[in-house]
């Protein structure tokens, strides 16, 4: 696969543009819908793989995009995108009531896995990055157990759809010239570059009335909803 350095180029160009505290808030957006973009892809490859789940889904899609965000990016960046995604969960923590019937996880509870899943990585690299998230010592004990099982489960299904050249089966199919727009435009691009699935996979991103992303099995579709963009940004000043 290929290792990025940026967020898929938006931020570079992000940067040339913003303020340092705009750049700043650029980069906690950006973050979190590549956190949200990869948990519905885990969504799409369970359904166009036809993957069995042994628990609930919503876990294995969060799952995946951690290991996705430690596989396709290089150390620094895939630290700094956990680092925001992590504080998206503890965000909407701050502002919301645990859901007991929801299909997620309580925010915290995916706060914590996501932070311990990236740690048990690279635990040599990433201990400062887990001691300023907070990670328990008692959960840090499991994280290299946790992330080697995750590995084991989601590995060869990602080995299986690995591209050996360009590909075309994520196909954008709406988008517009927000940031996230841009950032759907370059990472479809990059994706296509890493994976080459059976079926195609269409991702849109557009307004569709909420803050929200979210997988279509009915028209195998990834929907980005712009409204995350407005946001995101007031989540970041919490």
């Amino acid at each position: 696969m290929v290792r990025r350095t940026i967020l898929a180029g938006v931020l570079a160009v992000v940067a040339a543009t913003s303020a340092a505290a705009q750049s700043r808030e650029d980069d906690f957006v950006a973050a979190n819908v590549l956190a949200i973009l990869y948990h519905e892809l885990g969504h799409a490859l369970i359904d166009i793989l036809n993957l069995p789940v042994f628990g609930q889904e919503e876990d294995a899609a969060d799952v995946l995009s951690v290991l996705l965000i430690h596989d396709l990016y290089e150390e620094e960046t895939a630290a700094g995108i956990i680092y925001d995604a992590a504080f998206g969960f503890l965000g909407e923590a701050e502002g919301n009531e645990p859901a007991p019937w929801d299909v997620h996880g309580p925010d915290l509870q995916r706060y914590y896995t996501m932070v311990c899943l990236f740690y048990g990585a690279n635990p040599e690299a990433r201990e400062a990055l887990a001691i300023e998230l907070d990670l328990p010592e008692e959960r840090a004990e499991t994280c290299v157990e946790e992330f080697e099982l995750a590995y084991d489960s989601w590995g060869p299904v990602l080995d299986g759809i690995t591209a050996e050249q360009t590909g075309v089966s994520m196909v954008l199919q709406s988008t517009d010239d927000t940031l996230i727009g841009q950032l759907m435009v370059d990472e479809v691009r990059a994706l296509n570059e890493d994976f080459d699935l059976p079926e195609t996979l269409t991702l849109r991103a557009e307004v569709c009335g909420e803050a929200n992303g979210f997988y279509d099995p009915g028209t195998r579709e990834i929907i980005i909803c712009s409204e995350l963009d407005s946001y995101l940004r007031a989540l970041a000043e919490f």
